[in-house]
């Protein structure tokens, strides 16, 4: 009877610890690839950043550089999201 509640338990550690932590985190990055809007600044699991200046149903055009390079990327390439980039004023 002990050597049942103690698998038990070691089950319950195991998602409280390892299963529910990673489902979270998946939810909470599909909710920011949900939420991409245009203006946004981005960075991608590559290590590129850009403002974002077109969004499709599975991907997003970025401007990156001083020379306005676009790049189209897939939703799942972004890695953070920063805050909303704001026009410098002259």
């Amino acid at each position: 009877m002990e050597s049942i509640i103690l698998i038990v338990a070691m089950c319950a550690m195991l998602y409280f610890f390892m299963i529910r932590p990673e489902n979270k985190r998946k939810k909470e990055a599909q909710n920011l690839r949900d939420s991409l809007a245009v203006g946004d600044e981005i960075t991608t699991i590559g290590g590129i950043t850009g403002t974002i200046c077109a969004v499709k149903e599975n991907t997003i055009v970025i401007e990156s550089g001083a020379d306005r390079v676009r790049v189209e990327l897939t939703k799942w390439a972004v890695s953070t999201k920063n805050a909303q980039a704001v026009e410098p004023t002259r």
